[in-house]
């Protein structure tokens, strides 16, 4: 298909090389969240274990405090206040928040690709269409989803910052922050539902996509200028500024330039073989790096 950097007409791609680009960019994300640590603590209202030597004054009170936690699931923290800081709850919420904002991403690209037309919506997966024009299915799963996206992170947000300061040794901000975290991930949850939906009721427009690639044969000019800096022309890039930008071209203006060039056979042969639609390089490829990368009891936790 054709991509759009800057909104304008660029190097060809494949649709399937832009979704695994989103499916990689999750999948990182998954991974970091996977990876955070749980801290807990069990030193006393001060975190000096005071009132815990003066009581039993022979117990080896970190080993202790350390196997409690640790039996828990947690990870020990042996310095704290009397609270556990929440610096790692503020780190997970920046994991979501980011991983909240890929998805935003996700359905802002994914409604601009119903917009050009390369994606159709399939009819009875919850379209809602409009209340006067009869043809229209609304992409309203997408917006549903950037909108809950916007408010957990709008909430992740705030608690992540708040979340990092209590004054001196224990106040009560925290206990107010915390009762809001399921709200927060819970728009996320539906963030996400949403988008999923809005994926499972989409079909490529094969015909609309080809039909952007079959007169966009000024992309094929990067390949061009690129071949010619490498046989040492000077001004390639100036060259082909003058008959592209600004302005359409057909196949046989584009070959005769090629031809004017007179480039090393291979070259100029390589070149004129080029269409829209076949210069993807390597992107069908790349969908490799796309592979879940989470196995076993990890995936399943996930």
């Amino acid at each position: 298909m054709l991509a759009r950097t800057h909104g304008q007409a660029a190097t060809p791609t494949t649709l399937g090389k832009e979704l695994a680009v989103f499916a990689h960019r999750l999948g990182r994300q998954l991974d970091r969240i996977g990876r955070q640590e749980y801290l807990g603590k069990f030193n006393g209202a001060t975190g000096t274990y005071g009132a815990h030597v003066v009581a039993v004054r022979d117990a080896d009170w970190l080993a202790i405090s350390r196997e409690f936690v640790e039996r828990l699931g947690l990870v020990w923290n042996p310095l704290t206040t009397q609270i556990e800081p929440h610096d790692y709850v503020s780190e997970l919420f920046a994991d979501i928040a980011r991983f909240n904002g890929i998805v935003h991403n996700l359905d802002t690209d994914v409604w601009l690709y119903i917009s050009l037309g390369y994606f159709r919506q399939v009819r009875g997966i919850g379209g809602v269409g409009s209340s006067t024009m009869p043809h229209k299915i609304n992409p309203i799963r997408f917006e549903n989803s950037e909108a809950n996206a916007e408010i957990s992170n709008a909430l992740l947000r705030s608690l992540g910052e708040t979340l990092i300061t209590s004054r001196l040794q224990r106040d009560l901000t925290d206990s107010t922050t915390l009762r809001n975290m399921g709200v927060a991930i819970g728009h996320s949850l539906v963030a996400i539902e949403n988008c999923r939906g809005g994926l499972a009721g989409l079909d490529v427009d094969s015909d609309a996509v080809a039909a952007d690639l079959t007169d966009a044969w000024e992309v094929i000019g990067e390949a061009v200028q690129t071949v010619m800096r490498r046989c040492g022309i000077a001004g390639s890039y100036e060259s082909l500024k003058e008959i592209l930008r600004g302005q359409r071209i057909d196949r046989g203006v584009l070959a005769a330039f090629i031809r004017d060039q007179h480039l090393p056979a291979a070259d100029e042969q390589a070149l004129l073989g080029l269409t829209p639609a076949s210069y993807v390089g390597l992107a069908p490829g790349l969908v490799q790096f796309a592979e879940p990368r989470l196995t076993g009891q990890d995936a399943d936790h996930q």
